[in-house]
């Protein structure tokens, strides 16, 4: 469905890591977007910031790409409606700016931060709203020129009046704020430049956007955009403002929390694929319950409604789960690719297992994995360097049954097994196979029958000592894969290690 002059944008500041609450407001404006058939477009608001360098710059920015929201409009897109960063358009502001004064809706404020600060105390001890009383409202000319002599650069304020200030709200319905609780706010600072409620609206009004959607902590700056809008003539767009994104105790999601931004669930090797999936769904399903779902199914289904009023509890322990789903439907060999920067990390290198083993270790793991990072806690299996018993496995290995399956293991693999032999090359068969591809492979499930019968145990009592020998720990990826994937030396060597602990 197509609707002709759609247009949302996102705007996020420059620096900094991106909070996954406005990553969920990226992306409910380019899901609008997509399913209208309309554009999307990226803003730099880098007025609040000192002067930036490309490389800061680029973090924030890379976040929307790396989720798959891609924009249609912006800094490396261009578009008919730049320059995209809000530093480069002071002279539209400026413009503004010289509006309202020539029409006295605008004021010089030279009050000092001391000054402001002793007024909020003293309305906060009447118990009234903290806000700018208008002191430097009706300054006299003379008035001005003596607080500026003294030094004083002032601000603009907008002058409010009192009053009803509404508008409608696609999700919440009306709403009505009062002007005399607002104050007259400032909207450009004393160094000239702009406070973020007048760029935005000088923005907005310029760049066409005809949605505004956002998280519903800015519903009194949407009061107070509405009143320059007014006093500028220009149209405002429909606003939309959704809920919040939660922590646990449903106050909104802070550092307290745990990770909020997309880097640090980035860095902890969850997908992009499953970070939009479940932002996009936190909180409700797809139709039918469906959880898992792509981002053209998400765009094609995607209303304003769903995004609901109240605020969504961020789950991390969802976010996992849905994590793990995502790495278990890709190929081992794609998989493999996308370990590769988080295996570096680890301190491996994915050459040092040859490509086919490597993929076989990768198959082998695929289904115990709940985010990339955790790759290199694997690979220590598969690494003699790095292999060590965990406190958990070894205290089951001290066990009477344990050293008697092990006994039996040992008598089975030393018969089978070419000691010093090269890596296993099979990423699939569940068996020893000599290094030098000679001899009958040693099938894990005819190996475990055996141990079994020999050693009349069974369940956990048979398989979790062989587990704890062989791989250090008590859970982890199927045996029969780490027994294939396993050189004959290693097997010999980790269970003869275990025989020893006393």
């Amino acid at each position: 469905m197509s609707t002709p002059g759609i247009r949302v944008r996102f705007a996020p500041s420059p620096t900094g890591e991106l909070h996954v609450g406005n990553a969920r407001t990226a992306l409910f404006n380019w899901l609008f977007a997509r399913r209208h058939g309309g554009a999307f477009i990226l803003r730099v608001e880098d007025t609040d910031q000192s002067p930036t360098t490309t490389a800061v710059e680029t973090k924030p920015l890379e976040v929307p790409g790396w989720l798959g929201i891609d924009w249609d409009e912006g800094p490396g897109v261009g578009g008919a409606h730049g320059p995209y960063h809000q530093t480069e358009r002071l002279d539209i502001y400026r413009g503004c700016l010289d509006r309202l004064i020539a029409e006295g809706k605008v004021y010089p404020c030279y009050c000092t931060e001391a000054e402001l600060e002793a007024e909020r105390a003293s309305l906060v001890a009447s118990r009234l709203m903290p806000r700018y009383l208008g002191k430097c409202r009706e300054l006299s000319e003379a008035q001005q020129k003596q607080l500026y002599a003294e030094g004083r650069q002032p601000v603009w304020r907008f002058h409010v009046e009192p009053g009803p200030i509404a508008f409608e709200d696609l999700i919440r319905g009306p709403m009505v704020f009062q002007g005399e609780a607002i104050g007259d706010f400032i909207i450009v600072r004393s160094n000239g430049i702009p406070a973020y409620n007048f760029a935005v609206v000088a923005d907005d009004h310029a760049m066409e956007i005809s949605h505004v959607i956002r998280g519903e902590d800015h519903l009194s700056n949407t009061a107070a955009q509405v009143l320059l809008y007014r006093a500028l003539g220009f149209s405002p767009p429909v606003f939309a403002h959704h809920g919040l994104v939660l922590g646990k105790d449903h106050t909104k999601l802070s550092k307290r929390h745990g990770a909020t931004s997309v880097g640090a669930f980035r860095r902890r090797g969850v997908l992009p694929e499953a970070l939009l999936n479940y932002l996009a769904l936190m909180g409700s399903s797809f139709e039918g319950g469906r959880e898992v779902v792509s981002a053209k199914e998400i765009s094609e289904g995607f209303s304003l409604e769903r995004t609901g009023k109240g605020g969504a509890v961020f789950d991390e322990e969802k976010l996992l789960w849905l994590n793990g789903i995502y790495i278990r439907r890709f190929d081992p060999a794609v998989l493999a690719e996308r370990l590769t920067p988080f295996i570096r990390e680890a301190g491996y290198d994915e050459d040092s297992f040859g490509q086919e083993r490597f993929e076989g270790i990768v198959a082998a793991v695929q289904d115990s994995l709940p985010t990339l990072a955790d790759i290199g806690g694997f690979l220590d299996i598969f690494s003699d360097d790095r292999f060590q018993l965990d406190e958990e496995a070894a205290s089951l290995l001290r066990s009477d049954d344990a050293k008697r399956v092990l006994a039996a293991l040992w008598g089975h693999i030393e018969g089978e097994a070419i000691l010093g032999g090269g890596v296993m090359p099979v990423k699939d068969a569940p068996a020893i196979v000599p290094a030098n591809g000679e001899g009958t492979p040693l099938l894990f499930a005819v190996l475990i029958k055996q141990i079994g019968e020999q050693t009349d145990l069974k369940g956990k009592k048979l398989y979790l000592p062989i587990r704890a020998a062989l791989t250090g720990r008590l859970h982890g990826p199927e045996m029969d894969r780490v027994f294939a994937l396993l050189n004959p030396a290693s097997l010999c060597k980790r269970v003869e290690q275990a025989l020893t602990l006393t």
